[in-house]
C-alpha cells in the first residue's frame, strides 16, 4: 500500500471516529426539562394517589389547582399542620371549588416516605383536607416541578397555567409562633386567581426541609 493511500485511509477513519464522538457528545448533553415558570403552562403529570387511583393534572383543566409538597417529619411542615394553618388553607380552598393535591416525593427509606394506608392515616390524624394525596417515591413529579422544599407551593389557574410558585408565607422559620401575623402568599394568590386578577407576588423563595429525592 502506498504512503498516500495509507494516509487517506487513516484520515477517513479519524473523520468517522470524530463524527461518532461528536454524536455521542450531543446525545449525552441533552438539557434537562426546563423548570416551570409562572405564566406558562404547568407541567402535566400523572401519579397514583394514596387510594391507588391514577390522577392526571390535565383532568382538572377548568379548575384552580393547588400543589403542596409535604414531608410529615419536617419541622417546617409540622409548623403549618401543628397550628392548623395548612388545614385551614385546604378547607378554605375546597369551599371555593379549588382542588388541593398534596404530593409526597420522599424516596423509600428517607424521611417522610409513606405508603397508601400510611398516607391516609396521616391525613386523618392531622385532620388534613386535600382532595388527594399523590405518592411520588421516584421523585418524577417533584423534579418536573423543581420542587425543592417541604412545603413548596404551586397554584395552577383554570387555563392550566402556573399562577404562583414558592413559599407558603413570608416567615421562613420552624417556630409555630411565626404563623401569627405572617403574610400568606398562597391565600393571597388564590384570592387573586379566583377573582380573575393578576397575582401581585407570583413567585417567592420556598423555605423548609429539602425534598428527600432518591439519591439526594
Amino acid at each position: 500500500m502506498s504512503l498516500a493511500r495509507l494516509s487517506r485511509l487513516i484520515g477517513r477513519r479519524q473523520a468517522i471516529l470524530s463524527l461518532a464522538l461528536g454524536g455521542l457528545v450531543v446525545a449525552t448533553s441533552v438539557p434537562a426539562a426546563a423548570a416551570p415558570e409562572v405564566g406558562k403552562p404547568a407541567p402535566d403529570f400523572s401519579a397514583v394517589d394514596s387510594n391507588g387511583k391514577r390522577v392526571k393534572l390535565g383532568d382538572y383543566r377548568g379548575k384552580v389547582v393547588v400543589l403542596e409538597w409535604t414531608n410529615d417529619g419536617c419541622p417546617y411542615v409540622a409548623k403549618h399542620y401543628g397550628t392548623g394553618n395548612m388545614q385551614k388553607l385546604q378547607a378554605d380552598a375546597a369551599s371555593k371549588g379549588v382542588t388541593w393535591l398534596t404530593v409526597i416525593s420522599s424516596a423509600p427509606g428517607t424521611q417522610g416516605h409513606v405508603m397508601g394506608l400510611e398516607a391516609n392515616k396521616l391525613t386523618e390524624d392531622r385532620k388534613a383536607k386535600p382532595a388527594a394525596v399523590l405518592l411520588d417515591p421516584n421523585g418524577t413529579v417533584g423534579r418536573l416541578y423543581d420542587a425543592r422544599t417541604t412545603p413548596h407551593m404551586y397554584i395552577v389557574d383554570t387555563s392550566g397555567k402556573l399562577a404562583y410558585m414558592g413559599a407558603i408565607d413570608d416567615k421562613p422559620s420552624a417556630n409555630h409562633e411565626t404563623v401569627k401575623g405572617a403574610r400568606n402568599y398562597v391565600s393571597e394568590a388564590l384570592d387573586a386567581v379566583l377573582a380573575g386578577k393578576p397575582v401581585a407576588t407570583a413567585s417567592t423563595r420556598p423555605y423548609g426541609c429539602s425534598v428527600k429525592y432518591q439519591g439526594s
